[in-house]
């Protein structure tokens, strides 16, 4: 396997990268030699298995950080940019930043059994999953951390089109974050700063099963999509090494579909 990052001093700054897409972008990027910092929020009883995806990670000979920490506070952000800046030193720089957070609000506008949406449902859901990027991106630009051919990538979900039930908190988050990396793409291209959220299909993750229906997702997606599987985490993180490569520096401002097709129907 060629490993075209090795001894470029580069580094993935990951931002919710203890499973699902983010934990399969770590481990892509480090088999091509990229150095991982993994910025995640995970309880007691989760670590031992995150530290063993970690070591994975660590088994590629890349260095790694990762940072169990709330990545939506301002000062939890400030305090890990500085010890970035500390690590990274003078000579490493961050290629690529990788958004990959989950945490907002799946209830329904209308329920006599559940309880229904809010205000601050829709303020807490945008701002972690849409703004959060803006905050981290801003920051590490202020602290002149991103290389100078910098990639700046999101995910986001066919939910951002298409009204699904309880799901209206997290689109509106998702069409946010679409905006927030469109104007990356194009106020921070001075600076070399390229950034593409990228339109997964529907993928079996923790993130998923907490949609309420989502046995019926999945039922419906198997059938829907022409290649009749799900979306893989894999499948994501393999797009965005190829969107991290130098071949792909003239691609931005973009919402990428790595679905097999499954959006053409």
């Amino acid at each position: 396997m060629t490993k075209e990052f090795q001894n470029k001093n580069y580094w993935a700054l990951i931002l919710g990268g203890s499973s699902g897409l983010g934990l399969a972008t770590a481990k892509k990027l480090a088999k091509h030699g990229m150095n991982i910092c993994i910025v995640h929020r995970s309880p007691r009883l989760q670590q031992e298995v995150i530290l063993k995806e970690f070591e994975v990670i660590k088994q590629e000979g890349v260095q790694f950080k990762s940072f169990n920490s709330d990545a939506f506070k301002t000062e939890k952000r400030k305090s890990i940019i500085e010890e970035l800046k500390s690590l990274l030193g003078d000579s490493h720089k961050i290629r690529t930043l990788v958004h990959s957070v989950a945490k907002g609000n799946l209830k329904p506008m209308i329920s006599d059994e559940n309880t229904e949406l809010e205000h601050d449902d829709f303020v807490l859901t945008i701002q972690a999953m849409g703004i959060s990027l803006y905050d981290w991106v801003k920051s590490v630009f202020e602290a002149r951390l991103f290389a100078e051919d910098a990639r700046i990538i999101s995910f986001t979900s066919e939910g951002n089109s298409k009204a699904w039930k309880n799901y209206a908190a997290v689109s509106a988050a998702k069409v946010t974050l679409e905006a927030i990396t469109r104007n990356i793409a194009l106020e921070f291209a001075p600076h070399g700063i390229k950034a593409n959220c990228i339109q997964a299909g529907v993928t079996d993750t923790v993130s998923l099963r907490m949609i309420p229906g989502n046995e019926q997702i999945i039922k419906y997606t198997l059938k829907r999509n022409p290649n009749k599987r799900l979306t893989k985490p894999e499948d994501v993180a393999n797009v965005v090494y190829l969107l991290t490569k130098d071949e792909a520096s003239w691609i931005t401002g973009t919402i990428i579909p790595v679905d097999g097709g499954e959006h053409l129907s």
